[in-house]
């Protein structure tokens, strides 16, 4: 196959002009842009933490998303790499940003990285991921792609507010590298990057003065990060990259790369990294993974996440992991001041996450088995609290061949065993 073609994709400018004050002029910017723009909102909830580049050249960040989204929406991507074969809690914060930017009128592409899967993403790794073969990953694309899409769907089922919203497109980035042909591709990618600027990256300086060192295989990871984001922008007009807050020197790599080829402003926003109550970073490497298949975590498992989270986080949690308005969220803390034992937060916030990961089925089916470990179920008079104990043949089945249920404190239930 011939060696990508570079070409300049030309975007022109945009009238008007941006008032600078509402920028911080330190190191990346924080998101401040008018009262009511889409930036400021999302940095009001948490969910956007940095942008960068610090000043475009030709339009500013928020120009793109708070002017005229209707004829004008943008295009923005995250990655996903399918190192397991399904995603977890960990990646919420990222689809949360996009699907709040869908919301907004705006059009997001998830990407499946099958192909940067295999090289190993070193960000916030102390040490190499575990070579993945071919097979295993296009498995795991495939579940990965799967799971994206029933989050999608549950997004536009049970969450609708009336707006028009963007779309939402699932792509796999093997899809531009597999035909790729390993020198020609070196000889036209590779002369656009300086080690120099490579070699400073954090994620790279830290793997390099550790005793493990760093791969070749890895090195060339934020290579590849960075034509996926050129790539996106010559096919989709994709301009803007989301990402974990460890992603910030892939995002570099990638606005630079485009910026040399093109001349044209892409950017970068980071969301937090979610950690453990230990200030452990979640996710399958520490693991600690809440996952987000039901086969590997339940939705009444998930549901106990968020409803067991401390007061301390409940209230940034829903800001961070629910669409709901912060005054609701202002109003469901005030309540909570007065009747802290209802955990009245860490409920809603337990549904929320629940209904948007396993739909409404999966939200039902965990408050089911809540009201089990609760003790608001018994058996034949004996209160049950382990869900995976409730009607077991040879335990819980009288002589007779039937079984009383209580649920709750009315509702009783005979049920006839018709085989034995």
């Amino acid at each position: 196959m011939a060696a990508p073609i570079f070409r300049s994709f030309s975007w022109g400018r945009w009238s008007g002009t941006l008032n600078l004050s509402v920028f911080l002029p330190l190191g990346l910017r924080k998101a401040h842009s008018g009262p009511q723009g889409l930036l400021a909102a999302q940095k009001a909830r948490g969910l956007f933490k940095d942008f960068f580049p610090e000043t475009g050249t030709k339009i500013e960040l928020p120009e793109l998303f708070d002017r005229g989204t209707a004829s004008f929406p943008q295009t923005i991507y995250c990655g996903f790499d399918p190192t397991a074969d399904s995603l977890h809690v960990g990646h919420l914060l990222a689809l949360l940003g996009l699907f709040h930017l869908q919301r907004a009128g705006h059009n997001v592409i998830a990407l499946v990285g099958s192909a940067t899967a295999r090289l190993g993403d070193p960000s916030g790794r102390t040490k190499e991921r575990e070579a993945l073969e071919t097979k295993r990953v296009r498995a795991n694309a495939r579940a990965l792609r799967l799971g994206l899409e029933a989050l999608a769907a549950n997004h536009q089922q049970l969450f609708t507010d009336g707006r028009s919203w963007g779309s939402f497109t699932v792509l796999d980035n093997s899809a531009w590298y597999q035909e790729q042909h390993l020198v020609d591709f070196l000889a036209a990618v590779g002369g656009h990057f300086r080690m120099g600027t490579l070699l400073s990256r954090q994620s790279v300086q830290l793997r390099l003065k550790s005793a493990e060192g760093m791969s070749l295989a890895e090195f060339f990871y934020q290579v590849l990060q960075a034509y996926d984001f050129y790539y996106l922008f010559q096919r989709y007009g994709c301009r803007v990259q989301l990402g974990g807050s460890d992603q910030l020197g892939n995002i570099m790599s990638g606005y630079e790369f485009i910026n040399k080829l093109t001349g044209e402003d892409v950017f970068g926003i980071t969301v937090p990294l979610i950690t453990s109550t230990t200030g452990a970073k979640l996710g399958k490497s520490a693991g600690n993974a809440v996952w987000l298949n039901r086969d590997k975590t339940s939705p009444f498992e998930l549901y106990q996440f968020f409803v067991r989270q401390p007061d301390d986080s409940v209230e940034r949690y829903l800001k961070l992991f629910t669409f709901l308005p912060l005054p609701e969220i202002d109003h469901i803390m005030q309540l909570h001041v007065k009747e802290p034992e209802r955990r009245g937060p860490q409920k809603r916030l337990a549904a929320e996450v629940t209904k948007l990961v396993h739909g409404r089925e999966g939200l039902d089916s965990a408050k089911r088995y809540r009201m089990i470990t609760e003790g608001g179920v018994s058996i034949n008079h004996r209160q049950v609290t382990n869900p995976e104990s409730v009607l077991v043949v040879g335990q819980h089945i009288l002589k007779n061949g039937l079984s009383l249920l209580k649920i709750g404190k009315r509702n009783f239930y005979i049920i006839k065993w018709l085989q034995l």
